[in-house]
């Protein structure tokens, strides 16, 4: 079929897009080795500006929980919001939107990266089946330290730092983290939490702290500069969850009662390890715009946006490699295929010298 209801606007909360292809949030380790963003990563962004929106990498919102080699962004110091601002300055100058993900790593944290700190996380449960890059070669994940739920709070408390902050850096709104087995997901899912109390248990007590840190992070921006990402089926980080369906489904409808500009949802497992349908129950309870993401081809994500599934979808693997993915698309060309070996190394390789047609 045509892709043209890709090239078609659409809004998401306060935001108007010319076009619904969405840049998803990608890791790539060009910060300095103080979380600061980088002139090439001003190049990077203000390349792929033509995306009806940029969501910006995972960006630490607390120091001292890297878990991607030390060199990810933050958002917790003056110099990262002026190095931030200089990024969102140039993807404004060029016509472009850009929202940013808020991002604690939890359990998939190293001690390594964070002058040996324990990792943190819902309960006292370690990574297993994989294990962590370091300049030293790989090493296991850790046993992480189960939060006691008086220091809930501070969780809460340094995302709406974040939110102030990226706000002061320029960005156009935020994106909270419920995805891909960071600390958030892991409250959500129960493979990861096995806590009592009022964050552990059943589904509503286990999505707590993911509506907590986004009623806080409202607070700051307006839920209509708000979006949440989740994952439910993905079992990256050693993750699962008993009943992703129902999870998703609870979750998309408090989402739906704030309503927040978007809910992100990643329909699939990175590992094929879990399978099952979590877009129809995050459409049936969530009204707002739904983004989907994970392994969309331009034709697949045209028809599901003419059937009105989802009505925008957010493209990763080929946003690496094709900075005027938007003009590919839109010309039916062939796309760049990305050089994985430097996802995240951390010079110009890889990151800022894809062409454009």
């Amino acid at each position: 079929m045509s892709t043209a209801p890709l090239f078609t606007p659409v809004t998401l909360g306060a935001l108007a897009l010319p076009n619904r292809i969405v840049m998803a949030p990608l890791t790539r380790c060009r910060a300095d080795a103080e979380h600061v963003p980088t002139d090439l990563m001003v190049t990077y962004y203000s390349q792929r500006a033509s995306a009806g929106v940029i969501i910006a990498e995972a960006t630490m919102v607390m120091e001292g929980n890297s878990s991607f080699g030390g060199r990810e962004p933050g958002i917790y110091s003056a110099a990262q919001v002026t190095a931030w601002k200089k990024v969102t300055d140039a993807v404004h100058a060029t016509g472009g939107r850009i929202i940013l993900q808020l991002w604690h790593g939890g359990r998939a944290c190293h001690p390594y990266f964070n002058n040996g700190a324990q990792p943190v996380a819902p309960s006292a449960i370690a990574i297993t089946g994989d294990e962590i890059h370091t300049p030293e070669g790989k090493k296991p994940y850790v046993l992480p330290r189960e939060l006691r739920d008086d220091e809930l709070p501070g969780i809460i408390a340094g995302f709406r730092a974040a939110a102030v902050n990226a706000k002061a850096a320029g960005f156009d709104g935020v994106e909270v983290h419920g995805a891909n087995g960071y600390l958030l997901d892991e409250f959500l899912r129960d493979g990861s939490n096995r806590r009592s109390g009022p964050y552990g248990g059943p589904i509503a007590n286990r999505a707590r702290l993911l509506l907590e840190v986004t009623d806080a992070v409202i607070s700051v921006w307006g839920s209509d500069r708000v979006g949440v990402r989740l994952s439910p089926l993905n079992s990256y980080n050693d993750m699962r969850d008993s009943d992703p369906s129902s999870l998703t489904a609870y979750v998309a409808a408090q989402l739906n009662v704030r309503k927040i500009a978007y809910l992100h949802l990643m329909r699939g497992d990175f590992f094929q390890v879990q399978k099952g349908d979590v877009v129809t129950p995050a459409h049936a309870n969530f009204t707002g715009t739904l983004i989907a993401n994970m392994g969309y081809s331009a034709t697949e994500a045209a028809a599901a946006i003419a059937a009105g599934t989802v009505h925008a979808v957010a493209f990763g693997h080929h946003y690496v490699s094709n900075p005027d993915l938007v003009e590919r698309l839109k010309a039916d060309v062939a796309l760049v295929e990305p050089n994985s070996s430097t996802f995240y190394s951390h010079d110009a390789k890889g990151y800022t010298d894809y062409p454009t047609r």
